[in-house]
């Protein structure tokens, strides 16, 4: 073999080294990159996975902080149920000047004031000790929180017009629900002034057969818009 011979081989092995040496670090940056591309997808997914969880967290908490929220008003009020009407039984009817004390919001009886609220439609809250009067009497109370919308008050406000007095429209804000219909000894929760419950509450117990002073006046009493008693009772 030729000086020129074996140069050529060796350069021909150089060559081959090279192009070997080429194609292994080829497959190792192929290598390198499926790997990244695993990690990547794998990171994906946990990402994925753990944003699930947190949202179903956050959502499962809200969950339960409503209901807590809920069970806490529900409590307060006596533990209501909205829609369906209660009944409370042996109510006391003294005539007392101060001590009020009522278990619901608002009261479906118990002592009261001498003198009884006016029936009507207000725009603000009627002392209780009052409105209690009323019903004894055999008026329907409908009470409503003021964030109410106005449409919905205008319903409301709407039943009293329907009715010859015996009827009762004011603010509550510390009741449990939006809307509360209470008669002597009766007391509904709703959600909605559409709600066909109203009309059937009213026809039940408006001068109903739980009214301890049927056909007693609801006139020429106390005033919630002035805070007055009529012939200074």
């Amino acid at each position: 073999m030729t000086d020129d011979d074996s140069t050529t081989t060796r350069d021909h092995e150089r060559d081959d080294e090279v192009v070997s040496s080429r194609a292994s670090a080829q497959d190792r940056l192929a290598k390198v990159q499926r790997q990244q591309r695993r990690s990547s997808h794998k990171g994906t997914v946990i990402g994925v996975v753990a944003a699930l969880f947190v949202v179903a967290a956050l959502g499962g908490g809200a969950f339960w902080l409503i209901k807590r929220e809920r069970d806490a008003q529900q409590a307060a009020a006596g533990n209501v149920t909205v829609g369906e009407v209660k009944t409370y039984n042996n109510l006391s009817r003294e005539h007392i000047t101060s001590g009020y004390n009522y278990p619901q919001t608002p009261p479906v009886g118990g002592n009261h004031n001498a003198v009884w609220a006016n029936c009507g439609v207000y725009d603000r809250e009627v002392p209780p000790q009052y409105a209690v009067h009323s019903l004894e009497h055999g008026a329907v109370w409908i009470t409503y929180k003021d964030s109410l919308p106005e449409g919905q008050v205008n319903l409301l406000r709407g039943k009293a017009g329907q009715q010859q007095g015996y009827m009762l429209v004011s603010q509550q804000n510390d009741q449990a629900t939006p809307i509360v219909l209470t008669a002597w000894g009766k007391q509904l929760h709703l959600n909605s002034a559409s709600d066909p419950k109203i009309d059937t509450f009213i026809r039940d117990f408006l001068q109903g057969p739980q009214t301890p002073e049927k056909g007693a006046s609801c006139s020429g009493g106390y005033d919630p818009n002035t805070g007055q008693i009529a012939g200074g009772m």
